[in-house]
Order: C-alpha cells, then structure tokens, then sequence
C-alpha cells in the first residue's frame, strides 16, 4: 500500500532519494499565490535608506530674521535715499577734481574728430550735466569745440541723457522716501500738475529760463510723472536755448557778428521775460 500511495502521488524513490516529475512540478506552481510571490521577492528590512538616496550637501545655516531684517534695511527708502545722496556727492566731487573747463582752454584730444567727439562729448555733458555743471556752460563749449550745427546736436543728446538718467535715479532711490514729505500747498500743487499734466508742465518748465536743470529733473522724478513725456518735453523743451548757447559758443571770436547778437537776444529775452513773470507771480500769491 506504501509503494501504490507513493506511485499515486507521481513519486518514485531510487536509493532514498524523490525525485519528482514534470507534471507534479508544473501543478505545484500553479498553486502559489500572489502573496506567497509577494512573500519571496522582498527588500531586507535592516537595508539602510540612506543608500537609495543621493547625498546633497546641505547649504549652512544662516538665521531667517537676520537676513531679512538685513534686506529690509537695504532696501529701505531712506537707504536708497542716503545712497542717491553719496553718488550725486561723489559725482561733484569728481567734476571738481577734473576741471572739465581744461577742455576749453587745452581743447579737444587729437585723436578723437568728428562724430565720435561728439558722441563721447554727449555722453560728458550727460554725467556732467547729473553732477550738478551748469548747462549754459556745457552748450557754450559744445559751441566752441563742434560749431553749430554738431556742438548743438551734442549738447541736446547730452542734455536728455543727463534728464534721463536724473530722472531714473530719481525715480528708484528718492521717490518712495520723498513723497510722503508732500505735505505743504505748493507742493501738493506743483505735484499734482507734473503728475496729471507731464507733458505740458514739462515743456513749459523747459522754456522758462532761470530753473535749475537738476531740480525739474529730480522734482520730476519725485511726482507720478511718466518717462515718455519727461524725455519728449525735455527733447523739445530744451532746444531754444541750448541751441542760443551753443551759436553764441561758436562765435565768441566775432562778437559783433549777426549769428552772435542774435543768439545773445535769444539768451537775454527769455530770462527777460521769465522775470517779469516771476515778479507778478510773486505778488499774485501774495495777494491770496
């Protein structure tokens, strides 16, 4: 009965030793579960999970409030105000070290001519005209250096390059610590006619003689004026008189010429004019 049930079962023994056939193989297979697979193909628990990871090194450790506080006091208005102080000090310090007015009496360097002067005098007069050189001066010796027709060409470049770049370090370092100091009448006024009315202020400001360059500049730059009717007005406004300079620049040799006494008359009526206005707004206000 032993041998039958062994013979049953698809088994034979030889020397002790089972050896089991292909069917008995195939239908033991057949039987295994998916969680007895599961059960044979596992990870080791005791793995590390370090060794799946990749090592990143880790950025040291900087404290959150100090880094911002830092930051904040960077960026503050009244730093970037202090900073727009230091330049524009540095600036005049730097144009009172170079003497620019050598190039009038040493003239131009001789490897520069042409365009290219004029090109790098533009691009002078504009860094000048932003430490606080007096135009007038800066269009008499584009003048005298260029003549008329270029000396005016680079005097107008140079003077919308200097608007311009007052205008933007205006704009990013002393508006935001500025504008809240608006408190008084006139200056909510003055304020609110470059906000609404930039172009025409802007121009009117140009062709009135007697205002400081700088200071329409920065006023500017302190309202909600705009860039595109700063520059234009500036472009346009500027023309009369910088080209009135820059002819007399070029023919200071010949005093009694036409082009000369011309270009004094264009000089000497406006700021005639801009005085007598001046007085009657001074006793207009008075009366209110």
């Amino acid at each position: 009965m032993l041998a039958d049930a062994a013979t049953d079962s698809g088994g034979t023994r030889s020397g002790g030793t089972a050896t089991a056939t292909p069917q008995a193989t195939t239908q033991t297979a057949a039987h295994i579960t998916g969680t007895e697979l599961a059960a044979v193909v596992t990870v080791p628990a005791a793995m590390p999970v370090a060794l799946l990871l990749p090592v990143v090194p880790l950025p040291p450790v900087i404290p959150a409030g100090f880094a911002a506080r830092c930051t904040r006091a960077l960026l503050s208005p009244w730093s970037r105000l202090s900073l727009l102080l230091v330049l524009l000090a540095g600036a005049a310090s730097t144009v009172l070290l170079f003497h620019p007015q050598r190039l009038l009496s040493d003239g131009w360097p001789p490897q520069l001519g042409g365009a290219m002067a004029a090109l790098v005098f533009a691009a002078a007069y504009g860094l000048c005209s932003v430490a606080f050189v007096p135009r007038p001066l800066l269009n008499l010796a584009a003048g005298a250096l260029f003549g008329s027709q270029l000396g005016t060409g680079a005097a107008l470049a140079g003077t919308v390059l200097g608007a311009g770049i007052s205008f933007g370090l205006g704009r990013v370092l002393g508006q935001d610590a500025l504008r809240p100091l608006l408190r008084g009448r006139w200056l909510k006024a003055a304020d609110g006619q470059l906000s609404r009315h930039g172009f025409r202020s802007m121009l009117a400001a140009r062709l009135f003689p007697g205002l400081p360059f700088w200071g329409v500049n920065y006023c500017a730059a302190v309202s909600r004026m705009r860039w595109t009717p700063f520059l234009l007005a500036t472009a346009l406004g500027s023309i009369p008189n910088t080209a009135a300079y820059v002819v007399a620049g070029a023919r200071a040799s010949s005093p009694t010429s036409p082009a000369f006494l011309i270009a004094m008359a264009c000089i000497a009526l406006p700021a005639l004019g801009g005085a007598v206005v001046a007085w009657r707004k001074r006793h207009h206000l008075r009366a209110q």
